[in-house]
């Protein structure tokens, strides 16, 4: 694990509550961001949310006052994908989800059936059917493999949360039995996946997150320099409930801008 801030030479970072809150960037971000461009810093912004493309999300990301190329992106869509890929190349699967999790099957050379498929993926989507769940349960009884693109039961929305993919999933698993493969953060695949894109390792990353249960655990689980900062979920209410604890605890990404200054080490 890299035990100093200085030593890292790679940067994942969480996007929601990190670098923005509400479409609007949090203090600091643009200018880490473009910091990490002019050094030529690898980095990747990284989100469960697997209903956008790269693409998409470079876009709603510049609207908020980012400026974060595409390539730069790395959704639990595009891990899921490389997962399956890297399992079963050019295999085939049923999908419960949005064009960011379709698309990154689709380049990752998979096809799309609903006629005896090696995988079903359920990620995120705002038009869950009761239709295509009774697939889902049926193919995975049948013998398909049960993949899920991240963990979360819930999501925000303006009037309030959202069931999201965890939830639809235990729907799943509580009707076939079957127990599925989660990609997506807290699972460190999802950041040793990342770091694959980027040519990182865990001896010079750091991972910037505002979750303890998601960003931290995954963080630590797969040997990273691990900053937590207060501008999303977790307090230090919520960080002394949890027997770990990140390398550094921050106010916000503005500390990590060159000229900001470095503090709470732990």
């Amino acid at each position: 694990m890299v035990a100093r801030r200085d030593e890292v030479e790679c940067w994942l970072t969480d996007m929601d509550g990190v670098l923005v809150h509400e479409n609007t960037a949090l203090k600091g971000a643009p200018e880490l961001i473009r910091q990490w461009l002019d050094t030529g810093t690898p980095f990747l912004v990284l989100t469960n949310n697997s209903i956008f493309t790269p693409r998409d999300l470079s876009a709603r990301l510049r609207y908020s006052g980012l400026d974060v190329p595409e390539d730069r992106i790395w959704t639990s869509a595009l891990a899921t994908a490389d997962f399956c890929a890297s399992q079963m190349p050019g295999g085939s699967a049923f999908v419960i989800g949005e064009a960011g999790m379709t698309t990154a099957l689709h380049e990752a050379g998979f096809i799309m059936t609903e006629t005896d498929p090696d995988y079903v993926v359920v990620g995120e989507t705002r038009n869950y059917s009761f239709e295509a769940i009774t697939k889902a349960i049926r193919l995975i009884r049948d013998g398909a493999r049960f993949i899920v693109t991240n963990p979360d039961a819930t999501g925000p929305s303006t009037e309030g949360i959202l069931p999201a993919t965890g939830a639809i999933a235990a729907l799943i698993e509580k009707a076939t039995g079957k127990q599925p493969y989660v990609v997506g953060k807290p699972n460190p695949m999802m950041f040793r996946s990342a770091m694959n894109r980027i040519g990182a390792h865990s001896e010079n990353t750091g991972m910037i997150g505002d979750r303890m249960d998601t960003d931290v655990q995954a963080g630590i689980e797969a040997g990273l320099h691990t900053v937590l900062v207060m501008t999303g979920i977790s307090d230090m209410t919520e960080v002394e409930r949890y027997p770990f604890r990140p390398s550094e605890i921050i106010e916000g990404v503005h500390e990590l801008v060159a000229s900001g200054p470095v503090e709470s080490e732990l």
